[in-house]
């Protein structure tokens, strides 16, 4: 059996990781938080969905992005400078354009629930600019893009877990640093905007430790596994998910109890960010399954639907804030309807930007504008 017909259950994967963040955003009420308002009661379902929603959230984003790039420098061998650059142009160009568009589009938002004028003061500071350019600040989720390319630095380091895959546990030991420096910068009365790009800077060294795990099941696929090992592979996983789960149940007891996050901490923290390996397990077991040509079509829009789906979900909200039908509605009702509308409406925005090639770019679907110039420019010449 060739690779790629194998590669079907990677692009499952991709799949299941955008209706997994999909859900994770919609499960909330309109300020993001976890109903406080409502009674635990009323809460039990949205907090259920999110805590579903995250078997696979952004940071599986951030697995399979650092899978294909250890395909990718291990097939064609590029040097540093010319790998970096290519994906500076497929992942900060995009950011670049989504920054932009998120930081005004968030005003038809705050015009709906009256803070515009917090928005547009915040518009108007430069220093608040910076944040949204270097870090992603301009929407919850714009964070993926700038990450992902500082993560992209360090490949070098990540290629090791190719050659031995045991380097992939290293996840545990990033994470664990990461948690505790983070607590601690938290723990400073440090000026909040020098905070932020401390946790950034501290949260990239620890994520790489998930490029260390996806070099290193990389190098694991590569050198092949039978069948039979393949079915060992995803019983492991499908364990260490339900065990990665139960560790994560105080932290939505919390949510569920006061209608707060809270804070992940100890084992809650571990069950949440070493998931994504786990379902990346479960999917890579799966490698020999009968998997449906219909996952690769689909996972062509999964970069485009997590690009593109809050976009929607604030229309919906707008909608039904503007209608006031939420004043009649549970908790439940509110998030079901916004995924329900948030995943196709999702798919066929992503779907929509791919064809109209002019704008394919924007969800990396597509050359960049300087490369559909130059092609015009040669074909008229």
């Amino acid at each position: 059996m060739n690779a790629k017909p194998r590669l079907v259950w990677f692009d499952a994967n991709r799949v299941f990781a955008a209706f997994g963040v999909v859900l994770i955003h919609a499960s909330t009420d309109f300020g993001g938080k976890a109903f406080p308002d409502a009674t635990s009661g009323e809460r039990f379902i949205p907090v259920f969905l999110r805590s579903i929603g995250e078997f696979s959230g952004s940071e599986m984003f951030f697995m399979f992005s650092l899978f294909l790039m250890a395909m990718r420098v291990d097939k064609k061998m590029p040097s540093y400078g010319a790998a970096i650059s290519t994906q500076a142009q497929r992942l900060l160009v995009p950011f670049v354009f989504w920054a932009v568009f998120y930081a005004f589009f968030r005003l038809l938002k705050a015009d709906a629930f009256n803070y515009a004028p917090y928005i547009w003061a915040q518009l108007g500071d430069a220093k608040n600019w910076f944040g949204y350019l270097i870090l992603g600040k301009s929407q919850y989720h714009m964070h993926f893009l700038p990450t992902l390319f500082a993560l992209f630095l360090f490949y070098p380091v990540m290629r090791a877990a190719t050659r031995y895959p045991v380097l992939g546990l290293t996840l545990v030991a990033t994470l664990g640093v990461m948690n505790n420096t983070q607590a601690f910068l938290w723990g400073l009365d440090l000026d909040p905007t020098l905070r932020d790009y401390l946790i950034r800077a501290v949260k990239i060294f620890g994520y790489v430790g998930y490029g260390m795990a996806a070099f290193a099941i990389y190098g694991l696929w590569k050198d092949g596994i039978p069948r039979g090992e393949s079915r060992l592979i995803r019983r492991l996983g499908l364990y260490c998910a339900a065990f990665a789960y139960i560790a994560t149940l105080p932290f939505f007891y919390t949510a569920y109890d006061t209608g707060s996050w809270g804070v992940r901490s100890d084992w809650d923290f571990y069950g949440h960010f070493l998931m994504p390996v786990f379902v990346f397990f479960i999917f890579m077991g799966g490698q020999f399954l009968q998997w449906s040509p219909r996952w690769t079509q689909l996972a062509r829009y999964t970069f485009g639907i997590y690009l593109v789906h809050p976009l929607l979900i604030d229309l919906y909200d707008i909608a039904l804030f503007k209608s006031g039908l939420f004043e009649s509605m549970s908790p439940a009702l509110i998030v079901i309807l916004r995924f329900a509308f948030a995943l196709p409406a999702s798919f066929a925005l992503a779907m929509a930007l791919d064809r109209f090639k002019p704008l394919a770019w924007t969800i990396g679907l597509g050359p960049n504008p300087w490369e559909m110039y130059k092609s015009r420019s040669s074909v008229g010449a």
